[in-house]
């Protein structure tokens, strides 16, 4: 039998992996040339109030 540490370190190791490649396969899914990661922030144009 191996031992606890051995077996929490393949244990962890395995659940990495189908992490990264969930992300990975979800981050490919949105289409080429497009990346969730560096996405820019939508931001709203600036409404400029005049004084009167």
């Amino acid at each position: 039998m191996k031992s606890p540490v051995v077996v929490v370190a393949i244990t962890l190791t395995a659940a990495i992996l189908v992490a990264a490649s969930l992300l990975i396969i979800v981050g490919t899914r949105k289409g080429v040339g497009t990346s969730t990661l560096n996405a820019p922030t939508l931001q709203q144009p600036v409404k400029h109030a005049h004084m009167v």
